[in-house]
């Protein structure tokens, strides 16, 4: 009989189950929370390094960020809806949803200059494809959904950095606690010019793998967004981390979201194990059956050559093995003599 990797099937119903629409929607407005927002800013986002994480929350995100709203931003007719939207939509390619997506002004030698920034909680580290290329391309449309609203008739000075900011719950172990940044450069081939940076640092993504206490660099946002997301806390633990290292005011609010996201995260959990457990017992009963069916048709094998004198092939045609499966027969027949049966 084969191991039983419960452990990995368990981790597969568990991100599975993630996918769950209320416990990514309690996700999402967790992530939403200008508290926390201002705590992934200030970490993740170079223009808010020298701000403190007070004046991010209060003065430099602007209005309400927006979840997973369904509005039209553009199509193939050239009309166009001005507004900071959650979703890109285009007749020929379909629907981009964004989990959170909000602007911020940002202070930059004295100005103040906007950005357009997009959080993405992913479970799946391998949806099948680079989940890298997913930001890029994300970042990418954040760009081009500005014509038409931020910019238009040639105008591209007007555009807006963006940034695409994607939070990885359950990365492999070699990506765990870790923050990777990938942005434009500029590099020199010929010549000792330099531009401007304004005018090609448009676009930045952020790849964030959480991976818990039990590894390296488990400290700052890596631990305060395990903390917040994973389904290991309870209500009264989360809380309390928050509150005493974090220094999060839970407000009524933000003590509601993490109550909920307790709940729903037990009850994704509870429903994830029950899955993982009948899906190794089911595996582990057939892989038994199978075992015990071979351990007979061999004895049966045995029976005939002992009792009838008959040869291996001929005891198998008379008991009709596929011949396929004959091989397995006869190195299993030479592992004992078959007179001791």
């Amino acid at each position: 009989m084969k191991n039983m990797d419960f452990d990995n099937t368990l981790a597969k119903r568990i991100a599975t189950a993630g996918i769950n629409s209320d416990y990514d929607e309690a996700c999402k407005r967790l992530l939403a929370n200008k508290q926390i927002l201002a705590r992934i800013l200030k970490t993740c986002v170079e223009e808010f390094s020298e701000c403190t994480v007070n004046d991010i929350e209060k003065k430099y995100i602007e209005g309400n960020p927006e979840i997973s709203n369904v509005v039209v931003h553009q199509d193939e007719s050239g009309e166009f809806i001005k507004g900071l939207n959650s979703e890109d939509v285009t007749i020929s390619e379909g629907t981009v949803s964004y989990d959170i997506r909000f602007c911020a002004v940002a202070p930059v030698t004295g100005d103040l200059i906007s950005l357009i920034i997009n959080i993405e909680a992913q479970h799946n580290y391998y949806p099948g494809y680079p989940l890298l290329k997913r930001g890029i391309y994300y970042g990418s449309r954040l760009i081009s959904a500005q014509y038409g609203t931020d910019f238009k008739a040639g105008h591209y000075e007007n555009i807006k950095k963006v940034y695409s900011i994607w939070i990885c719950t359950d990365p492999p172990k070699y990506r765990r606690n870790s923050i990777m940044l990938y942005s434009i450069q500029e590099t020199s081939l010929i010549g000792n010019i330099e531009e401007n940076k304004e005018n090609y640092d448009l676009m930045t993504v952020v790849m964030i793998c959480l991976g818990g206490s039990d590894k390296e660099d488990y400290s700052g946002l890596l631990k305060m967004l395990d903390v917040l997301l994973a389904t290991r806390n309870d209500a009264n633990t989360k809380r309390k981390i928050l509150q005493d290292e974090f220094n999060i005011v839970m407000t009524e609010e933000l003590e509601k979201e993490v109550a909920d996201m307790c709940n729903l995260g037990s009850g994704l959990f509870g429903r994830a194990w029950d899955e993982a457990w009948d899906e190794a017992w089911d595996e582990a009963w057939d892989e038994a059956w199978d075992e015990a069916w071979d351990k007979a048709k061999l004895q049966d094998i045995k029976s005939l050559i002992n009792k009838l004198d008959l040869s291996e092939e001929k005891s198998m045609d008379i008991l009709d093995i596929p011949e396929k499966e004959r091989e397995w027969y006869r190195k299993a027949l030479k592992e004992k003599d078959v007179s001791n049966v």
